[in-house]
């Protein structure tokens, strides 16, 4: 009796036969489920629920604390961009580490990685699909923390004077640069060690410090400031204050129109998935050549 079979897609390579979008479709589909269980299904739904509230909130009251300590009208005027800034950060971290650290996961704990290569599932859509697991749980905690520092803190923060085409423009350029982002440190653990998940939070500390989280771009050297006029995240930002709270966050990008700043975002959203793609495809040719897809390091 005849089987059919159907070859292993390769990370990259050109649509064929034998994956299809369906095969895509589903495979992002049942990963984003699988993601979920993996998130939600450590605790009590009531425990998890008290977790995903108080953790954000917790972390935020230190930045209050710290600009409340400081109490000068300078600090003041800057704090509804930085808690904004801050709440909308923590995106960048979660769908960085939800698509990278899947690779880790997968290879390191779980070791099943070397199935997911040689089955129908297309590895791209995969990492994605895992990532929306961390862009809900996310999305729940930044909601919280915006209502929060509209409610306690006095953040300006009104649905009826939201930029909704401002916001509709730019906040799923952003979301698709932190995938790309993800994309190219998946690449990097693809190679890596178990201590990779230093590489995830050195990035994520290096962007929370160039692109304007908790202070403007002004207050950074010259060179620096000049870094962080280059990464995707800093117009997200800037595009999500000027949708939310009407202005901007200090004075580097006060020059820029929000069609500019639109622009220069989706123009680097589209170069960083490109380079993503390349990246992440040079990094699994080095990982198959080299036998890693199946490595287990105990160090």
């Amino acid at each position: 009796m005849a089987v059919e079979t159907r070859a292993a897609p390769v990370p990259g390579a050109a649509p064929s036969a034998a994956v299809t979008w369906r095969d895509r479709w589903q495979t992002f589909r049942l990963s984003a489920w699988l993601g979920w269980q993996v998130e939600s299904n450590w605790a009590d739904p009531l425990l998890f629920a008290v977790y995903s509230m108080a953790k954000p909130i917790a972390g935020a009251l230190i930045l209050v604390i710290m600009y409340r300590v400081i109490g000068n009208e300078s600090a003041q005027a800057l704090f509804p961009g930085m808690y904004l800034g801050n709440a909308l950060f923590m995106y960048v971290g979660a769908l960085m580490f939800g698509v990278s650290w899947v690779v880790m996961e997968e290879r390191e704990y779980f070791r099943i990685i070397k199935y997911i290569y040689i089955s129908v599932a297309d590895m791209y859509w995969y990492l994605a699909g895992r990532a929306v697991a961390k862009f809900l749980i996310t999305t729940v905690a930044v909601v919280i923390l915006l209502a929060f520092g509209a409610a306690f803190l006095d953040v300006p923060l009104r649905l009826s004077q939201v930029n909704w085409g401002l916001f509709a423009a730019v906040f799923p350029l952003g979301l698709l640069t932190m995938v790309g982002m993800g994309y190219v440190l998946a690449g990097v653990l693809l190679i890596s060690a178990r201590h990779g998940s230093g590489y995830v939070e050195s990035v994520a500390g290096a962007l929370y410090l160039l692109c304007g989280v908790v202070f403007p771009l002004d207050a950074l050297p010259g060179w620096l400031m000049a870094i962080g006029k280059a990464i995707p995240v800093t117009y997200w930002l800037e595009g999500l204050r000027r949708a939310f709270l009407g202005h901007g966050f200090g004075q580097a990008l006060a020059g820029y129109s929000d069609g500019q700043i639109v622009l220069w975002l989706a123009i680097s959203t589209v170069a960083t998935l490109a380079i993503s793609v390349w990246f992440f495809d040079r990094m699994d040719h080095v990982a198959r050549s080299r036998g890693l897809i199946d490595q287990v390091t105990e160090h």
